[in-house]
């Protein structure tokens, strides 16, 4: 017999590794297939005219065109939701795709917003180049003193962005302070929680309104497929100080409906999908989805064995004695292992970076010699990773950026994975000798 339809589990009611395999799907009722099916449609028929136009009015839910709504990235959206404790989630194309939808519903032309200098490179591109056309300013500061956050705050800023595991640098923020800061100025805290995956840390348990992820990484987890989520956490007052209009005033693409007042706590959501995603059309496909959903079922597992090999991996690294450095806040001795013990008690993460004692040709020399390890521009693979930022994901910024952010000439990059950890020393030990 056929499985009868089942409700979903709901964030709180399970634990992560639950919440992992369950969250958001149920049985097909139709069929009973037990995996949730790829929707590989575009449009979606309509029972008549007047539900048409509820549709499109915004005053019921369902499924229009698959750049707005799918059923197999809605599956994707709850479980994100619920694995983050958040309210709602939309998925898009990538992670830049999610980072533009959340700036694109905060944000009008002359806003300003804070950001950590301790980001993925194309982020810092994406925020110090490309955002510039569209009329908005970053702030970028140190962020490893939480008031540099509060110097920088100027009457049009609009939102603290920070990722919690920063990647390159295998840097832990403080978030709570950073959190304190922008509640007190009355601005969402917006976390990039990729790095450190909902299984090692929830930004929405320490103060975060919004959480971005890349789930073509860990999520996905095998190198497959290419996405991103924006979550929100719910608990924002959007109607505080009159600083977000795009969410309590009237949108006139939609009659004049206010999307706070129409959907409480996930209004933001709500106008990230029916605007910036219906406008500029960064949509997840269903396959890619589906991928992600499969990936996900794993994280939990995949994760402590990620995070197993990278302290091996960290600890061989530190003692070597061709290596000048490592930068992992596993080891007791970085600067941040009590913050990661805060934050990632599970552990901190498998990216980290360490430095060459001979710069940036010793870089250069190492990315091709390797063997196991894959060189290319990911994290988060099942597969061992190495790159060298320098030379490719941090190469368009000015040599102080790129210390700054932690990707200096002599800087190596490493994504752990899940192979055996003897194997992963022996093909760096016949590397840097």
């Amino acid at each position: 017999m056929n499985d009868k339809p089942k409700k979903a589990p709901a964030a709180g009611e399970y634990g992560i590794e639950t919440l992992a395999i369950h969250a958001g799907a149920s049985p097909e009722p139709v069929t009973g297939a037990r995996n949730t099916p790829i929707y590989q449609t575009t449009s979606y028929v309509f029972e008549d005219v007047e539900h048409a136009a509820d549709l499109f009015n915004l005053q019921t839910f369902g499924f229009i065109y698959s750049r707005l709504t799918n059923p197999t990235v809605a599956v994707l959206e709850e479980r994100m939701a619920a694995l983050e404790g958040g309210r709602a989630a939309v998925c898009a194309a990538s992670g830049h795709a999610a980072q533009f939808l959340a700036f694109f519903t905060l944000l009008e032309p002359g806003d300003e917003f804070i950001s950590s200098i301790n980001l993925y490179g194309g982020s810092i591109t994406q925020f110090g180049h490309s955002f510039k056309r569209l009329g908005w300013t970053c702030h970028f500061v140190d962020p490893t003193d939480p008031e540099n956050f509060q110097k920088a705050l100027t009457p049009r800023c609009k939102a603290i962005f920070i990722e919690v595991l920063a990647n390159p640098g295998g840097i832990v923020l403080d978030v709570e302070p950073i959190a304190a800061i922008a509640r007190e100025a009355g601005i969402p805290l917006i976390v990039d929680n990729t790095m450190a995956t909902p299984y090692l840390c929830r930004p929405m348990e320490w103060g975060a309104d919004l959480v971005i992820h890349s789930t073509t990484k860990f999520l996905s987890g095998h190198g497959t497929s290419m996405g991103g989520a924006l979550i929100e956490s719910g608990r924002f007052d959007w109607a505080r100080d009159g600083k977000f209009p795009t969410m309590t005033e009237p949108d006139p693409a939609y009659h004049g409906l206010t999307f706070f007042e129409t959907f409480g706590d996930f209004g933001f959501t709500m106008k990230a999908r029916t605007v910036a995603l219906r406008d500029f059309g960064p949509a997840m496909s269903p396959a890619n989805a589906f991928y992600t959903i499969t990936g996900i079922e794993s994280l939990p597992v995949r994760m402590e064995r990620h995070v197993a090999n990278a302290g091996i991996v960290a600890e061989f690294l530190d003692a070597h004695p061709f290596v000048a450095w490592v930068s992992y806040a596993g080891l007791k001795n970085s600067p941040y292992h009590a913050l990661a013990k805060k934050y990632l008690p599970r552990g901190a993460g498998s990216v980290f970076t360490f430095g060459l004692k001979g710069g940036y040709e010793a870089g250069i020399r190492l990315v091709e010699s390797v063997n196991l390890f894959s060189h290319l521009a990911n994290v988060g693979d099942t597969r061992s990773l190495i790159l060298h930022p320098a030379s490719t994901t941090h190469r368009q910024l000015t040599d102080e950026q790129r210390q700054a952010a932690g990707a200096g000439p002599d800087v190596i990059r490493l994504s752990i994975g899940l192979e055996t950890a003897d194997d992963l020393l022996a093909d760096l030990d016949q590397a840097l000798g």
